[in-house]
């Protein structure tokens, strides 16, 4: 009997405690401000505030990679040699590797999702692994692996030591290289002129270990990548009349280069202008190649950078131009193409683009890292590597500056960022779509503004229109989802567009551009070439701009929440509309946000109020005193349209005379 008493007088004090709510009112406060579910708790290795903690880790991966393009057979072989290096404070009994190219096998797992790709006859047989060798203190010896889908896991003959412990893999393998158009992201397609090769995925990677899930060893379906951080040393052979344009610095010039091709890309180093080291005339002389038979081995080198990736072609032509970046640093930025590219008119400018997308970039977000920047028109349609674009060959002017400007801007999110696509995509492509909006709006003084492509962006041009569909979708998923489970329908609108909208949101309407900066830069920073979760980037997000925001992460990101505010009625203090007016506005569906109120009175001024979401902690109504000596003509709350209310009909009040 005491326990049921108990539970009655509880009942009764929430009942007294909770608002009257209007009949068509769907706003609860104790929903919508309940406590953000932060997954990943706080502990020595991710602080309370965002950071790293002080006992953070994450391992490292270095790479030298040896492959041989055959054009005549459509394959690469060729060997790596990986140096592991465990800092976890665990030993390791066993490895987890990337297969990417088994995603093309006729059996892997992500032919059964939907996606379209490969098509009928257009699967290849993945990697062929001819021998897997670990030397751990000692020589190479093989080891036991077994491959599953687009995994292979390496069985140690003893673990590898934690603390900075590290050991040497060498895997010999091969595959037939598939054709462009599965996925957009590798392959080999023809032009007019030859052959493009858009080269990535093309050789075994590590999987990340990390403090979170252990080994992320998630079968490639179709969602993106997680990777550790090292050095890469390649090596690319390739018949004697094909360039080789890849991620990082070009080691041996004088090796695959003309003479006359080694000083225009000297000139390149100290000009803002493009210069052309390769042109459209030359693409047929054998004259632009050092030698005239047989193959030649281009050498890269590419530090502190979790992938690589190239583009071949016998008909690129090259241009390159410097850029100046923040603190005196530079880079060189590269754009490889071919005759039909400069038929469709942009890529000309391709270079420019380039130039200034790093430099937007590195002074909003962090300094670019890398010595070179390259953009490689084919085939293969938009894809990002570190300091590497695959866009389509084909694109002209606005789209090839949005393609390259997003897939560009990958380098910081996840390239320097190191966010886990495979499991949170709205992390890299969210907020890369983000930085995207503000770079197109200060390109050239908006010459391709607003951002509006056919893949990324906005379908009318307005964020708000385009955004109210998905939030009225019941079937639409929250930002948080697991990329895989996402559907494709939804990819798109919910972890670019709503992710990018929701912070521009709070940037521009809850915290303001200065706080909202300065707590987005210093989570970059923290986390540069570092692993962050989800939470991680909540908290540093809350910490740097002192706000709580478990009600923004709830509504926008762990729900898909719709906003409806409403001006219900005016009324005067007293009755006498010399003593002010009292302005009732009310909150009607689950989503808050901050608003404006504008109030004009009969001589046609106006005055604006700010409502704070602290308005809706224990309200869905809420009586706002304007100070005035006159009748009020009408109230609009949100009157500039810049909240994403699901109807604006009820956003108006107009009192009778």
């Amino acid at each position: 009997m005491r326990r049921l008493a108990f539970s009655f007088c509880a009942a009764a004090l929430c009942l007294f405690l909770l608002p009257a709510c209007a009949a068509d009112s769907n706003y609860n406060p104790l929903q919508t401000f309940v406590p953000f579910d932060n997954r990943f708790p706080v502990n020595r290795y991710r602080a309370g505030d965002g950071t790293p903690g002080p006992d953070y880790w994450q391992n490292r991966a270095d790479y030298e990679i040896h492959a041989t393009i055959d054009p005549g057979h459509k394959t690469l072989v060729g060997y790596e040699v990986i140096t592991y290096t465990n800092n976890s404070p665990q030993a390791l009994d066993y490895l987890w590797l990337q297969l990417d190219q088994n995603r093309y096998r006729a059996d892997a797992r992500g032919n059964f999702g939907g996606g379209g790709f490969p098509g009928v006859g257009e699967h290849t047989e993945g990697y062929r692994i001819a021998s897997v060798e670990v030397a751990d203190g000692g020589g190479f010896a093989p080891v036991h692996y077994l491959v599953s889908d687009t995994r292979m896991r390496i069985d140690l003959p003893r673990p590898l030591a934690a603390n900075g412990h590290n050991l040497r893999i060498r895997i010999h393998y091969g595959f037939t290289i598939p054709a462009s158009g599965f996925g957009g992201r590798t392959g080999w397609g023809k032009t007019e002129n030859g052959v493009v090769y858009n080269i990535a995925q093309w050789y075994p990677r590590m999987c990340v270990f990390d403090d979170l899930h252990g080994w992320n060893a998630l079968p490639y379906l179709n969602n993106e990548f997680y990777l550790e951080y090292g050095d890469f040393d390649y090596y690319v052979t390739v018949p004697w009349n094909m360039l080789v344009i890849g991620s990082g610095k070009l080691m041996n010039p004088e090796d695959v280069l003309t003479a006359t091709q080694r000083e225009r890309l000297e000139k390149a180093h100290h000009s803002e202008k493009t210069v052309i080291i390769r042109s459209a005339d030359e693409v047929h002389e054998a004259a632009s190649r050092p030698v005239r038979h047989g193959t030649l081995t281009w050498h890269y080198r590419m530090n502190n950078t979790r992938d690589v990736a190239f583009g071949a072609s016998a008909a690129f032509i090259w241009d390159a131009a410097h850029v100046d970046l923040p603190g005196g640093h530079g880079a060189l930025a590269m754009s490889a193409y071919t005759i039909e590219s400069l038929e469709q008119g942009g890529w000309e400018r391709s270079t420019q683009y380039l130039r200034f997308i790093i430099g937007f970039f590195s002074d909003y977000v962090y300094l670019y890292p890398y010595p070179t920047v390259v953009s490689i028109g084919g085939t293969v349609g938009g894809m990002e590597y570190p300091g590497l674009a695959f866009d389509w060959y084909k694109a002209n002017e606005p789209l090839l500056f949005w393609l390259t400007l997003h897939e560009v801007g990958h380098t910081w999110f996840p390239m320097i960022v190191g966010s886990n696509e495979r499991r949170y995509a709205w992390m890299d492509e969210g907020m890369n779509t983000f930085v995207d909006v503000l770079a197109t709006a200060a390109f050239n003084n908006g010459e391709f503004a607003p951002k509006s492509d056919s893949e990324y962006a906005p379908k009318t041009g307005d964020p708000i229109k385009d955004i109210l569909p998905v939030l009225s979708d019941p079937a639409a998923p929250p930002i948080l989802t697991r990329a895989d489970v996402i559907p494709e329908q939804y990819r798109h609108p919910v972890t670019y567009f709503k992710t990018a909208l929701g912070l521009v949101l709070l940037r521009e309407q809850i915290l303001g551009p200065e706080r909202f900066d300065s707590a987005f830069r210093h989570y970059v920073h923290a986390w540069a070439f570092k692993h962050p979760s989800p939470s991680d980037f909540f908290r540093a997000m809350e910490s740097v701009s002192g706000e709580e925001l478990d009600w923004f992460w709830n509504g926008w990101f762990a729900h898909n929440w719709a906003l409806d505010l409403a001006v219900r009625g005016v009324k005067y203090v007293d009755g006498d509309p010399a003593k002010g007016a009292l302005v009732t506005v009310a909150n009607l569906d689950k989503m808050v946000m901050p608003a404006t109120l504008q109030v004009t009175w009969a001589d046609g001024s106006k005055k604006r109020v700010r409502i704070p979401v602290a308005t809706w902690m224990r309200h869905d109504h809420y009586d706002v005193l304007i100070p005035g000596s006159g009748r009020v003509a009408s109230a609009t709350i949100d009157p500039d349209h810049v909240l994403p209310d699901r109807n604006r009909a009820n956003n108006s009040f107009k009192p009778k005379r």
